[in-house]
């Protein structure tokens, strides 16, 4: 038996019962017996304590519990009425409507949202009130128990953050490592690392688990003058903390550097009537210390003048920029080609001495002279190839040789408005040569006379200027040569329909004579005899119907010759393009001849088959029409059209005979004007073996059935029979008849003697 009693806890227990009579005997048992006692909800969730006081920093990782409430419940803690859920109920302040804290309702653990880590600001909110509750039941049913407590949370400082950029000096002699910052996690415990996201193949800082850091080796700001890595902070299972910390540090510059010329020697010009105080040109050193520091600050001084004539100090650098200047008088050349100067260039540490050189350029005080005034008369023909030397002409320069100021130039001024000379100068000896740019022509103009001007292409300097020693003549008389006649146009394109009347005219293509003689035309190359030229005019006509589908694009040549003259002739290309017309009816694509059913068709079937026509393409593409040729069919067969180009013939039923059905197609293309054709599409019933079509081999035309053949062999062989007697029997004869000639004249010989 089992007996259920209620109480405040749960547990059970176990009993032997026994039944005994009136002496004591037992009757029957022992019998187990368990007692349960089951636990119902009669206590609720009481806090550990009344309030709760944590503390957290702003930044920290969302999450993680930095505050734990605890609640214990009386209730059997393995049923349902001991089971605690914790909640927040209230957050004081709650900016934004947004909640910075959450709880985990298992274990109680309070910690960060994502906002909450991102948004935590002690300047604004240095403090937070959290009303907390704790339920029993699994917060599950409406008859469960609550107990509530206030949590006030203050919020720190973050102190995990990026140092103010530090500043190291370069080369600096201090022993080694060096704390240059620190970095603090906001919790004791973490472990700290460097991380050189620029890869650098040197990387010389260091940390230790403090969180200071050192550099390890001196730096070189000329080698590089920055460093940008990150600290990052992770916990005992490698895990990172927040995000990484940038960390800067930036090498200070020391004068270490002196300064360099820009080149061995610097080399510069100067013209020769430069005024004083003009800019000669600048020297530009360098200096590897940072810019715009006292350490990079450069001052110029010349030291030396070779030569010094007419004097020394001719010139002046500017103590700063570089600048070099005239500053006693302008140079000549005569006095001397070259000066050389050196220059001390300084920094507060530092000197180097650069060298510069400085040409006096010749300046153009000197006009080109020609040897000749006037070249005289000269006569070519003008069929003289372009590219001919016709005459070398030469000025010369007293200036310095081989510069801007001594090269000369030849242009022509008059004489040839039409450009067909020109002149090309031979750049060691100033030597012309005048050539033909394009062809002479005597009609246009018979006589140039031309005018040459040599020129510099330096400027002359002011005061000097050109006359007339500077330019010369010649006369150039062109003589005449008989020409072929010349088209106006090399290839002469027109276009027409195909459909043109015969005697239309299709183009026209003339030339003329240079010589103004009188021009006859004919066609060449005229292969389908289509056209005809007019002989006098040019005027081309159609002679016989065109066919764009025989050819598209049809070319002649055109011949001028000329009349009365030496009959010279030229050609010219004549293309005529036909445009279509609708003249072609449509038709199959190909023969058919394969196209079956089999025997006997067990349901309707199709076929399918394809239009074209010879007309030219639209870009619509073709659209034929497909109809039966004769109504009487439409009971067995129907055409329906698929595309434009493309049709089905279906049967309409399976009652078809065992032969060959020629069905005649009515194809219209729709055109302007429309055509159509009909066509026969011949179409087999036939028994089939493995989807092919098996027809017994038939009786070939001209073939005789085998009893025939047999009678026609047999009569063969007694033909032949006949024909070897005949022979067997002449040749019997003509052996007897010999035999007795033979005989014969045995005789007559035997009497003879």
């Amino acid at each position: 038996m089992r007996f259920r009693l209620t109480e405040k806890l749960s547990f059970s227990c176990q009993h032997q019962v026994s039944a005994l009579d009136a002496q004591g005997n037992t009757v029957e048992g022992p019998v187990p017996v368990t007692i349960e006692v089951k636990d119902i909800n009669d206590n609720r969730p009481v806090f550990l304590q009344q309030h709760y006081e944590g503390s957290v920093r702003q930044n920290s990782r969302p999450g993680k519990p930095f505050i734990y409430v605890n609640a214990t419940d009386l209730d059997d803690p393995a049923t349902l009425n001991g089971q605690l859920i914790y909640q927040i109920i209230m957050q004081l302040p709650k900016v934004n409507n947004v909640m910075y804290f959450q709880i985990n309702n298992q274990t109680g653990g309070i910690s960060l949202t994502p906002q909450g880590s991102q948004e935590l600001d002690p300047l604004k909110n240095p403090s937070y009130k959290l009303l907390v509750s704790v339920e029993d039941m699994g917060g599950l049913s409406e008859h469960s128990f609550t107990d509530s407590v206030h949590v006030d949370i203050t919020v720190k400082e973050n102190i995990w953050k990026p140092p103010e950029p530090v500043e190291i000096e370069e080369n600096s002699t201090e022993p080694y490592p060096i704390k240059i910052t620190q970095v603090q996690w906001n919790d004791p415990g973490a472990l700290y690392s460097l991380v050189d996201k620029e890869n650098s193949p040197r990387f010389p800082f260091s940390i230790d688990q403090k969180g200071d850091i050192y550099v390890t080796q001196p730096l070189d700001r000329e080698e590089k003058d920055a460093y940008v890595f990150y600290a990052v902070a992770r916990d005992e299972q490698g895990k990172s903390l927040s995000i990484p910390l940038k960390i800067q540090v930036k090498v200070k510059d020391i004068n270490d550097n002196p300064p360099t010329c820009p080149s061995p020697v610097t080399v510069l010009e100067v013209q020769e009537n430069e005024q004083i105080g003009s800019s000669i040109g600048t020297l530009t050193a360098h200096d590897m210390d940072e810019q715009d520091t006292i350490n990079s600050v450069l001052e110029y001084r010349i030291v030396d003048q070779t030569p010094k004539v007419p004097q020394d100090g001719l010139f002046l650098v500017q103590e700063f920029s570089g600048i070099l200047q005239l500053v006693v008088q302008s140079l000549r050349k005569w006095d001397t080609p070259q000066y050389n100067l050196t220059i001390e260039v300084s920094d507060r540490d530092f000197k180097t001495l650069c060298f510069v050189q400085i040409n006096v350029i010749d300046i153009n005080d000197q006009i080109p002279i020609f040897e000749k005034s006037d070249y005289g008369n000269l006569t070519f023909p003008e069929d003289t190839a372009v590219g001919s030397v016709i005459l070398t002409i030469q000025a010369t320069d007293a200036d310095e040789p081989h510069t801007g100021s001594s090269k000369i130039l030849y242009r022509i001024t008059q004489g040839d408005s039409e450009g067909r000379l020109e002149i090309e100068t031979d750049p060691q000896t100033n030597t012309g040569y005048v050539k033909l740019k394009k062809p002479l022509d005597f009609e246009t103009v018979a006589i140039h006379n031309i005018v040459v001007q040599a020129e510099n292409p330096e400027p002359l300097v002011p005061g000097v200027q050109y006359n007339a020693s500077s330019s010369t003549t010649f006369r150039l008389t062109v003589t005449d040569v008989n020409e072929a006649p010349q088209f106006f146009q090399q290839v002469s394109e027109a276009k027409v329909s195909e459909a043109v009347a015969k005697g239309t005219k299709v183009g026209n293509m003339t030339a003329k004579d240079p010589e103004g003689l009188d021009v006859s035309y004919s066609l060449r190359g005229d292969k389908r005899g289509w056209l005809r030229i007019d002989p006098a005019t040019g005027e081309i006509f159609s002679v016989a119907l065109l066919d764009r589908e025989a050819e598209s694009l049809y070319r002649v040549q055109v011949v001028a010759t000329e009349v009365g003259g030496s009959y010279l002739s030229s050609t010219a290309q004549f293309h005529l393009t036909l445009t279509d017309v609708n003249d072609n009816p449509p038709r199959l694509v190909k023969e058919y001849t394969g196209l079956f059913f089999c025997y006997p068709p067990k349901a309707p079937g199709s076929l399918i088959f394809e239009a074209t026509d010879d007309d030219e393409l639209t870009f619509r593409g073709r659209h034929f029409t497909f109809s039966l040729g004769s109504e009487s069919l439409q009971k067995d067969w129907e055409v329906s059209k698929i595309n434009g180009t493309h049709a089905r013939l279906s049967t309409k039923h399976t009652g078809f005979e065992e032969r060959v059905y020629n069905i005649p197609i009515r194809i219209g293309d729709g055109g302007r004007p429309p055509l159509e054709r009909t066509v026969s599409l011949p179409v087999t019933f036939c028994k089939c073996v493995e989807n092919r079509c098996f027809q017994p081999a038939a009786r070939m035309p001209g073939i005789p059935p085998v009893g025939m053949a047999v009678g026609i062999l047999l009569a063969t062989f007694l033909v032949i029979g006949i024909i070897l007697a005949v022979m067997f029997f002449r040749m019997k004869r003509d052996k007897g008849q010999h035999n007795a000639e033979s005989a014969q004249a045995s005789e007559t010989k035997a009497l003879r003697n």
